[in-house]
């Protein structure tokens, strides 16, 4: 093959893109990957990663100020411009390692904006006035923060952030409007809250966190209150105004306007695919507001053409685009993987506390038909949770109660995004209450609050 001709290329290096790129070399396939900016994508270079790196910033900034607590005295303080500095170092460093593995699995690199014209086997590709043909072209070009520009609902770079903004803070606001309480709504200001800044959260419908248990959101919900952050459901924002200092947002809830002033906005309304000027539409690929449509192999219905991660079907999560991206080029070598269950991938969201998911949620089996049996079992129950002076938190599980079948579990407290892979495996081999009932979990753990949690579902708890 020519240096413009390939098996695959793969478009976007995000963690659905750069994974994709790696399996296709390892089954043998001559890989290009392109890139627009930095390998690694908005998750590693603005997303999952550096947003951790601040998050673990505050949390011991946090631990700092509670140091009684502990037995210990301490002083905290904190620089702002070095808690960037450390999260731009630590992206900085995945990226390069992204490129690190590109090399070491011969993966051409070619920078650019990607667009595409018909052809066979697949579209061709064109990059800087350079054409570029291969046998399959897999698009993972992710997403964007969503604006609403006639509400002024859109960054400034100065006064409304997104996501991108709020990772490289040029100050802790005093008053901070967060609009949103998704995953990223809820750890922006859990980041900025745990500073100082006087952070208000604004939620459409009901309740915070609505992907998740009902439950759950409650305690977060009491949790962030008790933390000083203020929090608004079936509250909308009727307009943003920047001001010479600020802006002036109007808040509607239940019909009634009120009108607040804060120092810096954070937009956190979902998102948005990367799927204009790319030339989708002459090659025919269906796109619904902004999302491409794709079947269980994520194949578009264009000869040669798939798609994967963001810039598809929920949930918009890296871990999903990565598997979804190895079922897409296994099934193009030949092989017989199975599709993607939605309802299989957990969810994280690393603000304090944290929350994890899998599943269904207690309401969602029930309307899905299930009798079923809940588990219940708090921290304040765990002597590992007492000793690590994090007493607050819930692990509940959903069965069916016909069959055992573990149909959910979700999780509130110290280290859940660490323990949900556990349950999530449990699906996995299709376990049922009584493997998990007889596996034996280790003591002193955060973990034995799943095992509790089980035996809960039928009766059995023992430590509460």
């Amino acid at each position: 093959m020519s240096e413009t001709s390939f098996d695959v290329i793969v478009i976007g290096s995000g963690p659905g893109g750069y994974v994709t790129a790696i399996r296709a070399s390892q089954l043998g396939f001559k890989t290009a990957i392109i890139e627009k900016a930095d390998l690694g994508g908005v998750c590693l270079n603005w997303g999952c990663i550096p947003t951790k790196a601040l998050l673990r910033s505050a949390e011991v900034f946090h631990n700092m100020q509670h140091a009684e607590n502990y037995g210990l005295s301490a002083e905290p303080s904190y620089d702002l411009a070095k808690i960037v500095k450390r999260s731009r170092n630590i992206a900085g460093q995945l990226s390069a390692g992204i490129k690190h593995l590109m090399k070491k699995n011969k993966i051409t690199v070619i920078p650019g904006f990607a667009s595409m014209t018909p052809g066979k086997p697949a579209p061709t590709v064109h990059v800087d006035g350079k054409s570029y043909t291969s046998k399959h072209v897999i698009l993972a070009p992710g997403a964007r923060a969503r604006t609403i520009p006639q509400a002024g609902l859109e960054p400034d770079g100065k006064y409304i952030w997104t996501a991108r903004e709020a990772m490289t803070p040029d100050t802790i606001p005093d008053k901070l409007l967060v609009i949103g309480s998704g995953a990223i709504g809820m750890e922006f200001a859990s980041f900025f809250s745990a500073f100082g800044a006087d952070t208000t959260v604004v939620e459409m419908v009901d309740r915070i966190l609505p992907a998740e248990d009902e439950e759950i959101s409650k305690m977060a919900r009491k949790a962030f209150e008790k933390r000083g952050l203020t929090i608004k459901t079936k509250t909308q924002v009727k307009s943003v105004k920047p001001g010479a200092k600020g802006v002036t947002a109007t808040l509607t809830t239940n019909g009634k306007d009120e009108t607040h002033e804060f120092d810096r906005v954070i937009l956190a309304i979902g998102i948005v695919g990367n799927t204009e000027n790319m030339g989708l539409e002459k090659l025919g690929v269906k796109v619904e507001r902004s999302f491409i449509q794709v079947d269980d192999f994520s194949f578009t219905g264009v000869p040669g053409l798939y798609a994967i991660g963001d810039v598809t079907t929920p949930p918009w999560l890296a871990h999903k685009a990565s598997h979804e991206g190895i079922i897409c080029i296994e099934k193009i070598a030949g092989g017989n993987p199975h599709p993607l269950n939605a309802n299989a991938i957990p969810g994280c969201t690393y603000c304090h506390p944290q929350i994890a998911s899998v599943g269904h949620t207690e309401a969602q089996a029930k309307d899905a038909g299930y009798d079923v049996k809940v588990g219940r079992f708090p921290y304040v129950g765990n002597g590992k949770a007492i000793a690590l002076g994090e007493p607050e938190g819930l692990v509940k599980t959903v069965f069916d109660a016909k069959t055992g079948e573990l149909l959910g579990a979700h999780m509130i407290g110290a280290e859940v995004t660490e323990l949900i892979q556990g349950y999530t495996i449990a699906q996995k081999l299709e376990t049922t209450e009584h493997e998990l009932m007889e596996t034996v979990f280790p003591h002193p753990t955060l973990s034995e609050m799943m095992h509790e949690a089980v035996l809960d579902a039928y009766g059995r708890t023992i430590h509460f």
